[in-house]
């Protein structure tokens, strides 16, 4: 397809289409014109930032990272039609959310790696940047942080794959991938045309017609109410016999001895127990997704020496964090603190106990 260029109706001009040479070029435009995904498409008032490109994870770099003001995570894998993997970018882009996610559990890190990237491209602070690219004052912007941190926690992501053209056998991929799954998967075909200096790009967006159909975004609401009922019974049916086990004996040790259980709203269920006696904050988080957070963080805002005492016990029956603790809300999964149930709930009674002593 050909595209027809005048100067103030005169001089026209017709201008084939071209190509991007490498996807390397594709990369860095997106990264310095994310402007140029029509994500507008999905929600008119979306702006994406763009934090990192060639982000680590144990899957590989992932090509660019992006947020937009509701604390929403974008994954952004380019491709072009000639490279031979173009058939597998689906689930590439999927093994890079399942990596992306394994940094929930050291969210700290997470921002550590965000700020060498945002430092080096803009010379600022990942929320410096963040303040400055979408005209937030600082508690706004923490507030936003809580909220990627909550959907980097629940692996709630956007999959955006750039391309420079699209084949029908992908189209119709993305289109039963977000028909059957809770993911939302775009693709977007770039036009590319060039003349003289000037460089014209053409997007189109495919994915989004099922989303508009069966639902609102997710970047207008993610969050979930939840019931004990309800928790209980999305705990069975995730869980296996043995987990499920243990989940009801830590929750019932909770609801035992809490002063609250506060419920999560997340698409997974959780739970956080406040023993009001020794810590108006949550000492834990156990999920449906199988993890158990232990909130030193929270803690230690409150009661340092109680996140040390808490730290140490834990250390004691095999468990490992790192000196900065006092920072992290670490987790670890089921194969982890299942066998450790006993132990754990021991803990807990030995805190309670001193307290009373």
């Amino acid at each position: 397809m050909a595209i027809i260029i005048s100067s103030n109706g005169g001089k026209a001009v017709k201008v084939e289409k071209s190509s991007f040479e490498k996807e390397d070029y594709l990369q860095q435009y997106i990264y310095e014109n994310p402007e140029s995904i029509p994500l507008y498409e999905i929600k008119e008032d979306i702006r994406l930032l763009i934090l990192a490109r060639e982000f680590p994870t144990n899957s590989g770099p992932i090509d660019a990272i992006g947020i937009d003001k509701y604390g929403e995570l974008y994954i952004v894998e380019t491709k072009l039609y000639t490279n031979t993997e173009k058939r597998r970018v689906i689930a590439q882009s999927l093994d890079y959310g399942a990596a992306l996610w394994k940094h929930s559990n050291d969210f700290n890190e997470f921002l550590k790696i965000l700020d060498q990237h945002t430092q080096k491209a803009f010379k600022l602070r990942t929320m410096e940047k963040i303040s400055e690219f979408f005209e937030l004052e600082t508690e706004d912007v923490d507030a936003l942080i809580e909220k990627v941190r909550d959907n980097l926690n629940n692996g709630v992501f956007h999959f955006v794959v750039l391309m420079d053209k699209l084949d029908d056998r992908l189209k119709d991929l993305i289109l039963y991938v977000n028909q059957n799954s809770q993911f939302d998967v775009y693709a977007v075909e770039f036009e590319y045309y060039k003349h003289d200096a000037y460089e014209i790009i053409i997007p189109k967006i495919f994915g989004t017609e099922v989303k508009k159909d069966i639902a609102v975004s997710s970047s207008t609401d993610t969050r979930r109410k939840w019931t004990e009922e309800l928790l209980l019974q999305d705990a069975k049916q995730r869980l296996s016999p043995d987990e499920f086990k243990g989940f009801e004996q830590i929750y019932a040790f909770s609801k035992q001895h809490a002063s609250e259980i506060r419920l999560g709203t997340g698409m997974y269920g959780s739970f956080s127990p406040v023993f009001g006696t020794i810590c108006e904050r949550s000492l834990f988080t156990l999920s449906t997704d199988k993890r158990l957070s232990f909130n030193f963080e929270w803690t230690a805002k409150v009661n340092e020496q109680l996140a040390q005492m808490f730290k140490e016990k834990l250390e004691t029956i095999g468990f490992s964090f790192s000196e900065n603790f006092k920072e992290l809300r670490p987790s670890v999964m089921a194969e982890e603190w299942l066998p450790r149930t006993k132990e754990i709930l021991d803990i807990l009674d030995q805190l309670l106990d001193q307290k009373k002593d």
